[in-house]
């Protein structure tokens, strides 16, 4: 460690004055505003009686797959607590209108209403992670940001409403009659600022509540400013009972301004008939000062928002990404930095204020900001950095050990490296002793920071921890501590004397991070003459410089791949690697090269790349990658399904049940997507789908064979098949009437997009897919996981098949449990 650079770092701090609001040793949840009103209709009816639940407090981080109220419904075991009670005990609300009993932080609540007549209203709550309604699963609220409003048909006489338990041990409420069957709701608007000077228009996102039974197609968005000028944008279509969050365009502002305008939405339908209308604020700024811009994203094509503190100053400037803690909005985070003279800082949002932990969608979300604003500000390359603080911290481990090529130097606060070996309720050891746990800790290993840490080697590191910090415990980074020094030599560690989580905008915005930052540059690929390149999946991470891993023997485990370059010789080693690829180009070498590949040699031109492949234990070089298998670009596990702007296609055929439920089962995705991801994802029919009209776009099919139309287009030849009385997977079948399944499998007509599969057998199957914790952060999914409806009570003793498809996409690598 260089302990002098350390030293003299330190004396250039400076004493900076909190700007955030704090509570004890740890930062207010603060950034937007608690949805406290209901504008939307009129309230029919508050929730103030109800039974509770007391269920198991212990909780998987891997995996959560157990649910026994879903279970119930699944196997129609489900009885209102007003007719057989059981372990059911009655509670009422508070003063605040809240059911808060201490039992409710692990407690499932019942609550029900008896309507006169069957009529679509809207179901309103905060607090609780899921809602049932009437059997039907449906997101909750459970970040408690008052967001939520369900669509629903209330039936003639009582009706059903099951919450589970939440973040805050809290759940309020009620049936809300919408003022309009199709309206705005001004709740959770992605706004961009209008930026002076810019002549481009800004995409913004709204939500359109469709409480009609029909689908909501051929739809416009007129926005227009205070200040006169007009867009026009024909947006996203919305299904039945749903409320989505839909595309829009910002104009841009013909004259300079600085301060709120006042902004006209208009809804109209295809006719130009006014369907809704309602007027908010946007900020116009200049570009100079702390912004926000927003961008469409690759995942799903919604609006996601980032946030700037610009560099002072014109002329070409590095690029800081910045990832924020738990609860923190990015608006926020940014604005806890004073401008730099050297420097754009830019805030990504991690989709959420709590998102996905910077893994999965909140991984990408900082991927696509970096490249957004490198675009936008046109910054440096070789000077790009990346820093955040508590969870953000986290996210700095994670994205700079995923990702060591991107960025100059990294600097931690306040961190964990391990989201799963952080926190009181990791949970995981109860899963330890199945079999079925094995495949499912292996599809989260890219989130193991500890052992693709050596992946810095060419990375500056500042490590800041205040050794006050009882939120994060600072051992989390003394540990680190310690690793790096056993390999790097490029590291500054400093514990802030007496700092707590959050000691103000020092915490993140400390003088010396930024002094190390300047004396760090990304170096070219032919200055990196040593390589040591771990991953867990070149699904997530497959490049390091000159080196791209493109296929794993064995899917999911650690791969290594160390090189180094001696004259006209590169030296190779490699663990659990069958493909990879070396940019021989970019290392400017002349003539032949000789590759030493775990003591085998191979002799390639240096004016193009070469791509290594292990067959038959013999490394030889080949012309180009098999897209019809696994490589770089498209891989398991199942999680990647819902990526590349993926679209969800329901079963209409088979009976009414199975038809209610798989629509509700995608719109029950798309609920979550949105709640946790600030999602927009298209839902369609079956009978909509077409190979030609979603060209190249992943697919997630609910139902089987026997019901959606779509699968003989996308998995006619699929190893796996799926009707109503079996599962056969490869020669082998598995019967019954309540299997359940997930799997991931190439799109056959695309070189990269995928297939993703939620379906079941019969009525208790198709339910036993209730679980969505697959639209989480860091939770595992192999590429297949097949169960039993038990598996909601049972939990792991009930999975019968599980894991990954051979690199082919062939069932001979699947495990068959029990």
């Amino acid at each position: 460690m260089r302990l002098k650079l350390m030293i003299s770092l330190l004396v250039l701090s400076t004493s900076l004055i909190a700007q955030t609001k704090v509570t004890g040793n740890v930062v207010e949840y603060f950034g937007k505003e608690k949805i406290v009103t209901t504008a939307e209709g009129s309230v029919l009816h508050h929730f103030n009686n109800g039974y509770f639940l007391p269920a198991e407090k212990r909780t998987g981080t891997l995996f959560n797959g157990q649910d026994p109220i879903a279970w119930q419904y699944a196997v129609g075991k489900f009885i209102n607590p007003n007719k057989q009670r059981g372990d059911w005990q009655p509670i009422k609300i508070d003063s605040a209108g809240a059911f808060s009993q201490k039992e409710m932080k692990s407690a499932f609540l019942f609550t029900e209403y008896n309507s006169p007549r069957e009529q679509i209203v809207l179901l309103e709550t905060t607090g609780g992670t899921r809602t049932y309604i009437n059997g039907m699963p449906h997101e909750g609220d459970h970040y408690d940001f008052g967001y939520t409003l369900i669509p629903f048909k209330l039936r003639k006489g009582v009706n059903e409403f099951v919450y589970t338990k939440g973040r805050f041990g809290r759940v309020k409420s009620k049936i809300v009659v919408p003022s309009k069957s199709i309206l705005f709701t001004k709740r959770d608007l992605t706004l961009p600022d209008v930026i002076n000077g810019e002549k481009d228009e800004k995409w913004a996102s709204v939500r359109v509540i469709n409480a009609t039974e029909k689908d909501l197609k051929n739809l416009a968005i007129t926005a227009k400013l205070s200040s006169g000028e007009i867009a026009t944008y024909a947006t996203d279509a919305i299904i039945p009972l749903f409320v989505r969050k839909v595309k829009f365009k910002v104009p841009a502002a013909k004259t300079d301004y600085t301060g709120e305008l006042k902004m006209k939405i208009t809804l109209s339908d295809k006719s130009g008939k006014v369907i809704d209308e309602t007027e908010v604020p946007i900020q116009q700024r200049s570009a100079t000062v702390h912004h926000e811009r927003t961008f469409v994203s690759k995942v799903d094509n919604s609006v996601q928002y980032y946030s700037v503190a610009p560099a002072l100053g014109s002329g070409p400037k590095a690029l800081i990404l910045s990832v924020h803690g738990a609860s923190v909005e990015a608006r926020n985070q940014a604005r806890a930095y004073k401008q730099k003279d050297w420097a754009h800082i830019v805030a990504a949002t991690n989709r959420r204020p709590f998102g996905f932990n910077w893994e999965d969608w909140g991984r990408i979300d900082a991927l696509e900001v970096l490249a957004e604003a490198k675009k936008i500000f046109n910054t440096i390359p070789a000077q790009t950095y990346l820093t955040g603080h508590s969870m953000g911290g986290h996210g700095t481990w994670f994205l700079g050990t995923t990702y060591p090529d991107k960025f100059a130097a990294i600097a931690p606060c306040a961190s964990y490296p391990d989201i799963s070996t952080y926190g009181s309720d990791k949970g995981d050891e109860m899963h330890d002793q199945f079999k079925a746990f094995e495949s499912i800790k292996r599809s989260a290993n890219s989130g193991r920071v500890k052992s693709i840490v050596k992946n810095l080697k060419q990375s500056g590191v500042y490590v800041l921890h205040g050794d006050a910090d009882s939120t994060v415990p600072i051992s989390q980074v003394r540990e680190m501590r310690e690793i790096l020094s056993t390999f790097h030599p490029n590291f500054c560690y400093y514990e802030y004397p007496g700092g707590e989580h959050w000691y103000g905008d020092h915490s993140v915005d400390w003088f010396p991070i930024f002094e190390f930052f300047k004396r760090q540059t990304i170096p070219t690929n032919k200055e990196v003459k040593e390589i040591d390149f771990h991953t867990a999946t070149p699904a997530v991470s497959s490049t390091d410089y000159w080196i791209k891993l493109q296929q794993q023997i064995r899917p999911f485990d650690f791969s290594n791949i160390n090189a180094k370059i001696d004259n006209q010789q590169i030296t190779v080693k490699t663990e659990n690697v069958s493909i990879l690829e070396l940019d021989l180009v970019s290392l400017e070498f002349k003539g032949e090269i000789t590759i030493n590949i775990n003591d085998q040699t191979v002799k390639a031109a240096s004016d193009k790349k070469a791509i290594l492949a292990l067959k038959d234990g013999k490394w030889t070089l080949i012309n180009e990658i098999n897209t019809a298998e696994k490589y770089a670009d498209r891989q398991g596990g199942f999680k990647f399904a819902f990526n590349n702007n993926v679209v969800f296609v329901y079963a209409t055929g088979g009976s009414a049940s199975e038809r209610e439920w798989y629509l509700n089962r995608a719109r029950f995705d798309a609920e979550t997507f949105y709640y946790r991801g600030n999602g927009s994802i298209d839902v369609i029919s079956d009978k909509e789908f077409s190979l030609e009209k979603y060209k190249d776009r992943n697919v997630v099919i609910y139902g089987n064979a026997s019901n959606n139309s779509a699968w003989k287009l996308l998995l006619k030849n699929s190893p796996i098949q799926i009707d109503n009385q079996q599962v056969k997977v490869g020669d082998k079948v598995l019967k019954g009437n309540d299997l359940a399944a997930y799997f991931v499998l190439p799109r056959k007509d695309s070189k990269t997009a995928m297939v993703g599969v939620v379906a079941g057998t019969s009525e208790a199957g198709m339910k036993a897919t209730w679980a969505n914790n697959y639209i989480s952060g860091i939770t595992g999914f192999p590429d297949v996981m097949i169960f039993k409806a038990d598996l909601l009570l049972k939990s792991l003793p009930e999975m019968k098949v599980t894991g990954f498809f051979d690199n082919d996409w062939s069932t001979r690598t699947l495990e068959f449990l029990n």
